[in-house]
């Protein structure tokens, strides 16, 4: 017996879920311009935000992509979105998967990517599980995912496409740009995309001119004024002798 509100609409009048087709993308040139920059790069550069955690892992290894978001929300075990998603997929893109509650199961595998990849779409992040990872890796096709799984699914359940989703804490909107690779995911809102690009341009310069000095033996302590900041908690120096001697509650001798 199911239980409700006596104000419930019926079933058939409620809205199963939506698919939202043509939404705002952020330009094409801004999210290949982000794409020469690392994620711990632009998400310095933005003030460490957009970082969508460590829960989702590549399953290649040296491989970086940018471009834009078409998301999917699906039910646990089931791959039906996907399915649907895949039709407002355009080149450049990148399709973002989550859940409505968690799920490690298999929803994406090889002839998935092989339908992505022929309406050039750059790759996949997935909250949940993904299958035939070494034919992905044969095929080039890149994937970040929550967990690797073989267990399969069903497509019997509605869903909607191209609406806001929340991944590692943060709402992606469809358009907005995805930057993966190695070190994780994060997404930068389509509206900063341009700003995003900047800041990065500026950011790799700093660590450029860091780098170059840190090479010819300059200390981080000295280049960014930490001495000041290790006085300022009250951290000091003490010779060795000096601290085991504290440390046994001795003097020194």
């Amino acid at each position: 017996m199911t239980h409700g509100n006596a104000g419930d609409a019926p079933a058939a009048a409620r809205p199963a879920g939506v698919i939202v087709t043509d939404p705002p993308r952020a330009g094409a040139e801004h999210a290949d311009a982000l794409g020469a920059y690392g994620v711990a790069t632009v998400h310095e550069a933005m003030g460490r935000t957009g970082c969508l955690g460590p829960g989702l892992r590549p399953v290649q290894q040296d491989v970086r992509i940018a471009g834009t978001a078409v998301t999917a929300l699906c039910r646990p075990g089931d791959n039906l979105m996907i399915h649907a998603a895949i039709e407002q997929c355009a080149e450049g893109d990148i399709l973002v998967v989550t859940t409505t509650s968690p799920s490690t199961d298999g929803m994406f595998g090889e002839l998935f990517a092989t339908a992505l990849h022929h309406r050039g779409v750059r790759g996949l992040v997935i909250d949940a599980g993904v299958r035939d990872t070494a034919e992905l890796r044969a095929m080039g096709f890149p994937v970040w995912s929550a967990a690797v799984c073989a267990q399969g699914t069903v497509k019997a359940t509605a869903g909607s496409v191209n609406v806001p989703v929340v991944v590692g804490g943060q709402c992606i909107r469809p358009g907005d740009v995805i930057l993966a690779d190695d070190d994780g995911v994060m997404c930068v809102p389509r509206e900063s995309a341009a700003t995003a690009v900047e800041a990065a341009k500026a950011r790799t310069a700093k660590e450029e001119a860091t780098r170059a000095a840190f090479a010819e033996g300059q200390l981080g302590l000295d280049r960014y004024g930490l001495r000041e900041t290790l006085d300022r908690l009250g951290v000091r120096y003490q010779p060795y002798a000096e601290h085991a001697a504290h440390a046994r509650g001795g003097a020194v001798s």
